[in-house]
């Protein structure tokens, strides 16, 4: 199949002074200001996250969590910025329910994304909060226009976010979302204001900080300030694999990320390129790679970063890369511990966002951030329009599971932001949000590029797929007929979806030639994105 068939018809942009690529337009535009106004990669990205939380307030916030890969081209250095703080001191697993972390105070995780924005203005920025957050202000303050995306991210959170301030705030009279209103969140620009004038302390041990932990106390949570003090951010070495020649690195456990890397690592040793793209040949070997990834990952569950590194060593690659060769069906959990029977309800929670960001200087910097589900928790701090997230559901109330919520400590994430090097020069920015789908998909996305040939546009807008627990694989329906046949003779339940779906991610990249220093930036049909050059 041609790349024409199937591309969405969003181009490649290209440029040589810099790049940011986003889920909204408006939020890679404040990035590229930055850029264009002498900023670097650091200023950009942090302008960009800022700008989300306005534009595209259900996927993310300065009240939610993230991590970032950071490439500095003084001394050619990658790094990883960590931004998902530690559980709340006083959590206590054994007396929560599922529904207590999926909704409401006890919900959120402490927030992490404005300490990890402001640590990389801090050391690797070079302008000043106010010029930085003065787009995100701006939008607020004056306000966006409403898109259908908006609209159908509302209507899909009305019925679990029925808090007050979500819906005052989020809403209009009718209880709607309206296309083409211009929505306007004066609270959140003054709240961004005041960050600007006082810097991150204006919520770690400050201001906002008491209106947080006050509200969230006030509903039975158990949050505290010494909880936001301990939020971190941390900065940690990568772990790092090689697939066709490029190094692929990602943050560390307790991050999720080395599903990614070990699904590459299967496909290292399989001749995909063999095999016709998007045939049944393809697909099933990328699916079997992805499903004894997972298997392993939950297994594994907040390892070392040294069990990690061993784990995608060829000595423990080798048996998963002999089953994904094997015809034998491969079933299991691909979301979270568990035991007894697989569960029939699919949960969704693909909610989240991916950016990136290049300067003229050859700075690289991909961030993935999140609330966790639409809208976080649902909790509001009145007066302040800051949303609160709800990321305990993503780790596990079972006392056996490896990732079960310890007060006091991290838990496991499925966030994978990554940068990858060829000969120690960065080519690839690339992050995606999707829940655990995000260490599927971003697998996906690298083989359509180097395993196939793929412009990275191409290569982000061709079909992909979200595989669940058991042998469910929700497949996106631009693949022919027969090849689906195929895939379900080989064991695969296959479920046709639709042909750009969400729930396959909102990928963005960027992509460099070491050579000539050409960026190409790519930003995800299934999302409201765009890529703007410099």
């Amino acid at each position: 199949m041609t790349v024409k068939a199937y591309t969405h018809g969003r181009p490649t942009v290209r440029s040589t002074g810099g790049m940011v690529t986003s889920a909204h337009p408006l939020a890679s535009f404040a990035g590229a200001r930055m850029l264009a106004d002498g900023g670097n990669a650091f200023d950009a990205i942090a302008a960009t996250a800022a700008a989300l939380n306005v534009v595209e307030p259900f996927m993310s916030g300065l009240a939610g969590l993230g991590m970032a890969m950071v490439y500095t081209a003084t001394d050619k250095r990658v790094r990883a910025l960590d931004f998902h703080p530690p559980v709340p001191r006083a959590f206590d697993a054994a007396r929560m329910s599922k529904l207590d972390i999926r909704d409401g105070p006890n919900a959120s995780g402490v927030p992490g994304n404005l300490a990890g924005w402001c640590r990389l203005v801090s050391e690797l920025g070079t302008m000043p909060l106010d010029r930085i957050f003065a787009p995100a202000i701006r939008y607020a303050r004056e306000g966006v226009p409403i898109s259908p995306f908006y609209v159908a991210m509302v209507g899909a959170s009305r019925n679990r976010s029925m808090q007050p301030e979500w819906q005052r705030v989020y809403v209009d009279e009718s209880a709607e979302a309206t296309l083409n209103t211009v929505f306007r969140q004066p609270e959140l620009a003054g709240t961004f204001e005041a960050i600007a004038g006082e810097g991150p302390g204006y919520l770690y041990g400050g201001p906002l900080g008491r209106k947080m932990i006050d509200h969230l106390r006030g509903l039975g949570g158990c949050m505290t300030d010494d909880d936001l003090l301990a939020a971190g951010p941390f900065w940690e070495e990568p772990i790092v694999a090689s697939y066709r020649g490029l190094d692929i690195h990602v943050p560390p456990p307790p991050a999720e990320s080395f599903q990614f890397l070990l699904t590459l690592r299967i496909l290292e040793g399989l001749d995909l390129s063999s095999a016709e793209h998007l045939s049944a040949g393809h697909l099933d070997r990328v699916f079997r790679a992805v499903r004894l990834a997972a298997e392993a990952r939950i297994r594994n569950n907040k390892c070392s970063p040294e069990r990690a590194m061993a784990l995608l060593a060829e000595d423990a690659v080798a048996p998963l890369r002999a089953r994904a060769r094997s015809a034998e069906p491969i079933a299991g959990r691909t979301e979270q511990y568990g035991e007894g029977p697989l569960p029939d309800v699919v949960e969704r929670r693909e909610h989240t966002t991916s950016f990136s960001a290049i300067d003229r200087h050859g700075n690289v910097v991909c961030l993935t951030q999140s609330l966790g589900a639409m809208f976080g928790s649902g909790v509001v701090i009145p007066g302040t329009g800051v949303c609160m997230n709800n990321f305990m559901n993503w780790g596990d109330l079972h006392p056996d599971s490896p990732n079960r919520l310890v007060g006091g400590e991290r838990f496991g994430m499925c966030l994978a932001p990554s940068v990858s090097l060829r000969d120690g020069e960065p080519v690839l920015a690339l992050g995606t949000p999707g829940s655990y789908g995000i260490l599927q998909t971003q697998a996906q996305a690298v083989v359509h590029h180097l395993d196939f040939g793929l412009d990275i546009q191409a290569a982000l807008d061709a079909p992909r797929a979200r595989l669940w627990d058991g042998r469910r694989v929700d497949l996106e329906s631009r693949i022919e007929d027969d090849v689906v046949a195929d895939l379900r003779s080989r064991g695969h339940e296959i479920n046709m979806i639709e042909p750009f779906s969400m729930s396959c991610g909102g990928m963005h990249a960027i992509s460099r030639d070491p050579d000539s220093g050409a960026l190409n930036g790519a930003a995800d049909s299934r999302r409201d994105g765009a890529a703007i050059a410099v």
